[in-house]
Parts: structure tokens; sequence; C-alpha cells
């Protein structure tokens, strides 16, 4: 199913695992970089999304690729599209 899901299209985001404390639920922190319009200097803004993870394989410290898709639950619209690098 997750090669069906990379194949949609839609907003991809990166981010840390920050929670996986509900089942099969994981919270993704996602860092930017906006250019603020007076000081011209980059601020790091950063967000939380509630991400669908089927299977339970994500734990606290992953770094994850999301992708925007159908909501799922009241908070839930992004789903887990892979493991891009595991938590020591």
């Amino acid at each position: 199913m997750s090669e069906a899901i990379e194949n949609r299209n839609g907003r991809a985001l990166v981010g840390v695992v920050v929670s996986d404390k509900n089942d099969k639920t994981i919270v993704v922190r996602v860092e930017t970089l906006v250019k603020h319009p007076l000081l011209k200097k980059y601020i790091r803004r950063r967000k939380k999304f509630t991400a669908h993870d089927p299977n339970n394989e994500c734990k606290v410290g992953d770094k994850v690729k999301i992708i925007e898709f159908r909501p799922v639950s009241r908070n839930k619209r992004w789903h887990l599209v892979s493991i891009l690098e595991k938590a020591v």
C-alpha cells in the first residue's frame, strides 16, 4: 500500500517523530526555514503534524517522510510513507 501512497500527488514533508504513544498514530515535527521580511535573516519554524502509522513501526527520534492524505480522523490528515533514518 505504501507504493500507492508514494505515487499520490500532494505535499510531502520530512520530519522527526516526537511521539508514538497513540495506537497507529505518530506526531511528526517538521522544521522549515523562513526568511524574515525586515531583518533578512532565516528563522527556523517548527510545526507538528499527526500522521497515520498503520504498522506501528516508528519510534521516537526516527526521521520520516509523510504525505498529505484523506482525513483518517479529526486531526490526522497525513500518512507515513517511509522511515528515512532510524533513531539510535
